[in-house]
Parts: structure tokens; sequence; C-alpha cells
């Protein structure tokens, strides 16, 4: 067995693995890495199962110690990650060595790193997942819902490992224009011509107002037309436009059902790369068909199979 003590934390890192399933009807979300991607891939890299739980970390600020001789794989944001103080790039598979500093820094491009250990990070499963989700405390490293604390230990396989090669086209840049594929539905009909128009051909800026269960975006006030609703089921990606007009990406940790309008949702794909998106960082939002949206999902889909 190998492990990685939590010498130093910001409070945000935490255990995610594919989400939590079957259970929307007791009012529980889903959980799961935010870019499920970069999650995708780091467990590729080792050969993991690609929903295997990996460590997520959002804005660096973590110092792990290895207790162990083991093999892990980094893949999304550049976090600036050294290795016993030498630089270590993220979209690629490492040996760590007992007693050796693993340490992630300020984000140099996205947002959200992954790091995957092989076998995946064990952890007890609750309600069928490890998922972390802190505000109904579920999941994570004690099952209670709870980020890394100081101190921390993660165990995982101590097994040999045939690593992968990051193949370069997968490797996104996160510095590149950010368009997010909108598919239009739900109430997306009801909401004035002029805002529809707004939509797609307007910028937006991701407000400071973003989390694991949703992110703000502001820009023009979206109008929505129809008659008030009876709160309905909340699916992953869903658009919604409150009473101030700026529509607001569910997440997830949503809520699972609400009364505010939606647009419509964003795409597997889009919802990735928004989890890589800064407060302030500006978008632009494309529709896209749903017989294009699932040709692309199916494409992504097909870089897994081998």
């Amino acid at each position: 067995m190998s492990r990685l003590r939590v010498e130093q934390t910001l409070g945000f890192a935490q255990l995610q693995d594919g989400g939590r399933f079957g259970v929307r009807h007791l009012g529980v979300t889903q959980g799961g890495a935010l870019d499920w991607i970069a999650q995708h891939w780091a467990n590729w890299l080792l050969g993991n199962p690609l929903d295997a739980c990996v460590l997520e970390i959002p804005l660096g600020g973590l110092t792990l110690t290895a207790e162990a001789d083991g093999w892990l794989a980094l893949t999304g944001a550049d976090l600036a990650a050294t290795l016993d103080q030498q630089p270590l790039a993220p979209w690629q598979a490492f040996t760590i060595r007992r007693g050796q500093v693993l340490r992630f820094n300020t984000p140099q491009s996205g947002v959200r790193g992954y790091l995957a250990a092989a076998g995946g990070f064990q952890a007890p499963a609750v309600l069928g997942a490890v998922a972390t989700v802190m505000r109904e405390g579920l999941g994570g490293l004690q099952g209670d819902g709870s980020a890394l604390k100081v101190a921390d230990q993660l165990s995982y396989d101590s097994r040999s490992v045939s690593p992968r090669q990051m193949p370069v086209a997968a490797i996104p840049d996160y510095t590149a224009e950010v368009r997010l594929q909108l598919l239009l539905g739900a109430q997306g009909n009801q909401f004035s011509g002029a805002s529809l128009f707004a939509l797609f051909n307007q910028p937006w800026t991701l407000d400071q107002r973003a989390d694991r269960m949703g992110m703000r975006l502001t820009g023009p006030a979206l109008r929505y037309q129809g008659a008030p609703l009876i709160s309905e089921g909340i699916p992953l990606g869903a658009v919604q436009v409150p009473p101030d007009g700026q529509p607001i990406v569910l997440l997830n940790d949503r809520q699972t059902i609400g009364g505010y309008p939606r647009l419509g949702a964003l795409t597997p794909a889009s919802l990735a790369r928004l989890a890589q998106c800064a407060p302030g960082q500006r978008l632009r939002l494309q529709p896209i068909s749903q017989q294009q949206a699932r040709q692309e999902h199916l494409a992504l889909l097909a870089n897994w199979e081998s």
C-alpha cells in the first residue's frame, strides 16, 4: 500500500470520482469531478477505470509527502507543480519515491488540477460513490463530505504500472478563447428574441459567484416571457435564468430541483472547459443541435476506447 500525507492545503482539495447516481429522488446531488475530461485522462494514463477516485485540486496551495513509492498521474490545470522542487508538468504519469515532496502552487493556466494514483485513491463509498459534496456532508476521505486536511493520508495501490503517453493533440489549451456549446431546450423558446440574440452574440464574464454548485455569468440581462414555473428536476449543465436576467450554469453539486426558467444545458465537453475558467474570464456561448452534440460527445468518448 502506498500513501501520500497532506502537509499543507488551502482547504479546497477533495476526492472526486465519477459521481453519485440513483439518489436524486432523495434530494441527493451528483458530485464528481468538474473537469471530467481531465479526470478521465489522469486515470487513463495509469490504466485505471476512467471514473476512479482522483484528487481535484482547485487553485493549488497543496503540499503532499510520499510515505511510500508509487505511481501517480497529473492532468488539468498547470498548477506550477514541483516534485522535490523540480518542475513537474501536467498531462503525464510519473513515479514518486518515499520522502519526496509534491507541491502545487499558483495556477499558470486553468483552475483545477487532477491527481490520479495507481488503482485510484481509496476511501469509503457513501451511497455508491466517494464523490465529496461538502454541502451534503457526503463522501470524501472520511465519508463526511470534508475537504482534505493537514495530516490526512491518501492510500492507493502500490502495484507496478505500465504508464501511457498522453496524445499531444488531446491536451487542451486553457489560454485559448472560451466558447461553450449550449443545447437550447426547456423554456428556451419563452425568452425574448432580443435576449436570444444577445445570448449568442455578446460576450459573457464569469462572475465571482462561482463554485461547484454553479457558476454565474454576467452580461446582457435576459428576459423571460413565459408563465411562472413549478419546480422541476435540474440536469447537469442546466442554464437557469433568475429574475435579474443573469444566467447560472448549474454544476455537479447543484440542487436537485428548481423553479427558475432554463435556456437549456451546456454540453458535457463545455462543462469540463468551464471548470477550468477563473472568475473574471470572458467567454462566448454557441448554439448546438442535439444531433451534433451527440456526435461530438461520442467522438470524445472514443478517445478512451483503446
